[in-house]
């Protein structure tokens, strides 16, 4: 007698990423109106609307092997490690080898085969339903900014920071509790403040102001260090990223220009670094290096000037 299996995989994820395209809408001579996603070539006027951005799944918990004892793997699409729990949601008359609840470290890519899934009683059914969550970068418990950042400016370009640590008005959670924002117009060049490689990049938005419901739509760009940390740029201008995924980049280097999209009072760049500890992405205090190369505590109302890093 065969007895059914019945797999839900249920999804709580911590980390979205967004892709957004544009609608394209122009006449032909013959008076007839065509919409595409993709740039026409033509000489006729074209109206572009820019689409709200959708969000996209970039870590999968996958199913392999035979029906009666299924095993699980873990596709990741970042371009970086993430973290991931799997639980069950729903367990009847099943059990998994290694034993959940468990937490998985994955690099980016596709992961070995993480655990298996089968009957206690053979002779009876069973079902299930399993859950996960990620957060990205690998696990860090503890944590501390060992080097001082340098200003995400241009050579010589000079800003006021307009909200440092614990700032009151968006400044309050673990994610943004360290980090600082700096007044500046939209279209500012935004240069790497330390090297890495690029995990994410959100391009497509191109909303922003003082609602609430803005907070997930600020268009970034996160950059993973080679210790483990993680530093984001946000509130980016539409479509002006300067970098990829999995691209590896120099201090100074120039990735994106500024914006006010997402929860923005006004233009400016959020800039903040983060870790992963706990399952929980969290901002860590850090410096920002001054040209004689001294450490300065980033503070409400102080100026910082972008200089060529030694390196460069």
């Amino acid at each position: 007698m065969k007895i059914p299996l019945f797999i839900f995989i249920l999804l709580s994820l911590f980390s979205l990423n967004a892709t957004g395209q544009k609608l394209y809408k122009f006449q032909d001579k013959q008076g007839i109106w065509h919409f595409t996603d993709k740039p026409p070539k033509t000489a006729q006027k074209v109206e572009v609307r820019q689409m709200k951005a959708a969000n996209k799944q970039l870590v999968w918990l996958l199913q392999s092997g035979e029906e009666r004892q299924p095993s699980f793997y873990i596709r990741n699409d970042y371009a970086g490690p993430v973290e991931v729990e799997v639980d069950f949601a729903e367990q009847e008359n099943v059990r998994s080898t290694p034993e959940l609840p468990k937490r998985f470290v994955i690099e980016s890519g596709k992961s070995d085969t993480l655990f298996e899934i089968g009957g206690i009683n053979q002779q009876a059914s069973w079902r299930m339903a399993l859950k996960y969550r990620y957060t990205i970068g690998s696990p860090l418990a503890q944590y501390y900014s060992k080097i001082s950042y340098l200003p995400p400016l241009a050579p010589g370009a000079t800003f006021q920071i307009s909200q440092a640590f614990n700032g009151s008005f968006s400044h309050t959670d673990e994610q943004n509790k360290y980090a600082v924002d700096i007044a500046m117009p939209v279209g500012t060049p935004i240069h790497a403040a330390r090297a890495g490689i690029v995990m994410e990049v959100d391009n497509d938005f191109y909303k922003g102001g003082v609602n609430k419901a803005y907070s997930a739509e600020a268009n970034n760009i996160i950059i993973l260090h080679d210790d483990g940390s993680m530093a984001i740029y946000a509130h980016l201008e539409l479509e002006k990223a300067q970098v990829y995924p999995g691209l590896t980049v120099a201090a100074g280097q120039l990735i994106g220009y500024s914006g006010n999209t997402g929860f923005s009072s006004g233009p400016h760049l959020h800039f903040a670094v983060q870790v992963n500890k706990g399952m929980e992405l969290v901002s860590v205090p850090f410096t920002f290096a001054d040209r004689e190369g001294q450490a300065q505590e980033p503070s409400y109302g102080a100026w910082l000037k972008g200089f060529i890093h030694p390196d460069g």
